[in-house]
């Protein structure tokens, strides 16, 4: 045991949301669970104390006691921690961003403050002159954590965060459940029921079947601009997966597009989805396949060559001579403002967002009969709960979804 446990330091820099970079410091104890061998990892922000739990740890294994002695220790920090590092290298940084922020509302401690305060408070860890700071679930220890526990935890978020911060965190927080349940062997409570009823969600604005007719026509006739905004209807993609979207995903032997990589904000692409089920493969019917080979002849190149699907088409110039600077990346507020909400203008439809699209894309496919299964599947959530609500099992090939997609739209 003693060569298996080692400690490591690790720095990484985190980008603030004022743009400043920080260098965070952890010491990271790696051993082997002596009952799974499974590799486990603790994280300190002290060398001495990574050093004096590895020492615990040692004798403890050597007495027998290491089981029973980690369950008693292990606290809703350490397993968030474990948690957020799992899902390092899985997703996208902003994602995970977002998954830090969420974590944070189960750790804490929370400033009771307004939100500008709390925002500072994140941004430079200044403290307000006469805030306090409320404890919330990250010193509990797993083992002790109790259902009542958990509904105080979220109605003290909910009164000082709001209803959704405090129902998105409790959904990290049965993650991170579950795994200590997986990994530890420590059986979670029950998580409480009926908490945050708050306001119903509004429901997105969509299209019409009839309407969303008139957009892919549209596409067929406007051979510049129409497929930037037909496509997401066709395809179901977010509208960052359609801006990153490079020629070399796009398979017409196999007639699918292979959704592997997103545009960040600042138009560079990344090499992730928004999550692992993201990753997917979207079949291809005869529809969008005609206006994806149209589309590639006439599309702008980068240094003569075809990259992108959606680029940015450049700077006009006097007919004949064509576009200068085409081929770059389209940014998102630029593809939204120019291409989207003209287009529906012109076409005198509802101007809803092009999120809305890949909403459209799903009822479509649920409305013509296909599995929620297969739907999930093709949409990229990893269950089908956020695709319907329940379960159903996909039996069918994705050109049955290709087939009665393009019956409702032609």
């Amino acid at each position: 045991m003693g060569t298996s446990a080692s400690i490591t330091k690790r720095d990484r820099n985190r980008k603030l949301t004022d743009g400043t970079v920080v260098v965070q410091t952890r010491w990271v104890l790696n051993y082997r669970e002596p009952r799974t061998g499974q590799r486990r990892q603790l994280f300190f922000e002290k060398q001495k104390d990574a050093q004096a739990r590895r020492n615990q740890i040692i004798a403890q294994i050597e007495t027998g006691a290491y089981s029973e002695a980690v369950n008693r220790t292990i606290t809703i920090g350490n397993i968030v921690e474990r948690w957020i590092e799992s899902r390092t290298g899985e997703i996208k940084d902003g994602t995970l961003d977002g998954y830090r922020r969420a974590a944070a509302n189960i750790v804490g401690p929370l400033l009771v403050g307004s939100p500008l305060e709390r925002a500072e408070h994140t941004k430079t860890g200044y403290k307000p002159i006469g805030c306090k700071m409320l404890p919330l679930l990250g010193n509990v220890r797993v083992q002790d954590l109790t259902t009542g526990e958990i509904r105080a935890w979220h109605k003290t978020l909910t009164v000082h965060v709001g209803n959704y911060s405090a129902n998105r965190a409790k959904m990290f927080l049965a993650s991170v459940l579950a795994m200590a349940a997986e990994d530890l062997n420590i059986r979670p409570p029950a998580m409480p029921k009926n908490l945050g009823r708050g306001k119903p969600k509004v429901k997105k604005s969509l299209l019409s079947t009839d309407q969303i007719s008139l957009v892919v026509k549209n596409a067929d006739e406007d051979q510049e601009r129409g497929l930037y905004v037909a496509f997401p209807f066709l395809a179901g993609t977010r509208p960052s997966e359609q801006l990153g979207l490079l020629w070399e995903d796009v398979d017409f032997e196999a007639n699918v597009l292979r959704i592997c990589r997103m545009q960040e904000r600042d138009g560079t692409i990344t090499n992730l989805t928004k999550t692992a089920a993201g990753t997917r493969e979207v079949p291809m019917g005869k529809l969008l396949r005609g206006l994806l080979l149209k589309w590639r002849v006439a599309c702008p190149r980068r240094n003569g060559e075809l990259h992108r699907v959606f680029p940015g088409l450049g700077t006009p110039q006097q007919w004949p001579l064509p576009r200068l600077g085409g081929g770059g990346p389209l940014l998102y507020w630029n593809f939204r403002r120019r291409f989207w909400v003209t287009t529906l203008k012109r076409l005198n439809l509802p101007i809803v967002t092009p999120h809305s699209a890949r909403h459209s894309f799903i009822s479509t496919l649920q409305a013509q009969g296909i599995e929620v299964g297969l739907v999930a599947k093709i949409a990229g959530h990893a269950n089908a709960n956020v695709t319907l609500g329940h379960y159903t099992q996909a039996v069918r090939g994705g050109e049955s979804a290709v087939a009665a997609l393009e019956r409702a739209f032609t």
